[in-house]
């Protein structure tokens, strides 16, 4: 079958690849054919017997910089252009991108092509991306040796949400994240480990409750963790509210 999800990676190490994706949910995906990875030597398009994608920054300074003549070949060919008609959307991962959240993710697991680009050294010749069109993505505010981990990170993630690859589908939409929260506490057997017992509601066998106090959970977490992400709930549930009103008093008004 065609797969549902394809990634193509642009890496000057493609042995990086499939590496942990190869593993677990995501290495019986891909043997199945739910998605696909295509890696691309970027050092296979450069023009001299050398083999340099690099070269001095313009201005000084220290390190390399990725040269937008070889990158533009590796993208053509892999893309087609910034035309191309099996384009999709090109990634290039970069400190100064957009954060990757859970919203993202989704996004890009809707698409059926995605594209990501991972730099070394200094990083890649502006030119190139404007050339492209390359959106930019970020892991977080810290600098990594390359692109090539957060391009593990994400495309891990995306996998996760394709149909087929989770046991249980319910369970992305428990996760950290998807209602705008962290995640609630887990708990298994034994009921009673080292004197530390678990919530009692979890036993009672009452889902209305169970759902209430993970609910509950998770909002006092976030509130604590993260007040970012608290802030923007607090404001979609203000935002909300009317909506839920106008909605009760049509139905009182139908009765």
């Amino acid at each position: 079958m065609d797969p549902v999800w394809t990634v193509r990676v642009l890496t000057l190490f493609p042995e990086m690849f499939p590496g942990p994706l190869g593993l677990s949910l995501a290495g019986r995906a891909l043997e199945s054919r739910i998605w696909s990875l295509e890696t691309v030597d970027i050092r296979s398009f450069a023009r001299d017997k050398h083999r340099s994608v690099d070269d001095t920054p313009f201005g000084g300074g220290p390190g390399m910089v990725m040269r937008p003549d070889v990158l533009d070949a590796a993208l053509t060919d892999t893309t087609g252009g910034p035309e191309g008609e099996t384009r999709g959307r090109v990634i290039y991962l970069s400190p100064r991108g957009r954060l990757l959240d859970q919203p993202l993710v989704r996004e890009l697991a809707a698409e059926p092509v995605v594209t990501l680009l991972c730099g070394r050294y200094e990083g890649v010749d502006e030119r190139v991306l404007e050339e492209h069109r390359v959106e930019e993505v970020s892991l977080g505010d810290f600098v990594l040796s390359g692109g090539e981990p957060a391009a593990l990170a994400l495309i891990d993630a995306v996998v996760r949400l394709l149909p087929g690859v989770m046991g249980n589908e319910e369970t992305a939409g428990e996760e950290s994240f998807e209602r705008g929260l962290l995640e609630y506490p887990h708990y298994t057997r034994p009921a009673d480990w080292r004197g530390r017992l678990v919530p009692e509601v979890l036993l009672s066998g009452h889902h209305e409750k169970v759902r209430a106090w993970r609910l509950a959970e998770a909002e006092a977490i976030t509130k604590a963790r993260r007040p970012d992400l608290w802030s923007l709930y607090e404001a979609g549930r203000e935002a909300e509210e009317p909506r839920k009103r106008r909605r009760r008093d049509r139905v009182a008004t139908m009765e």
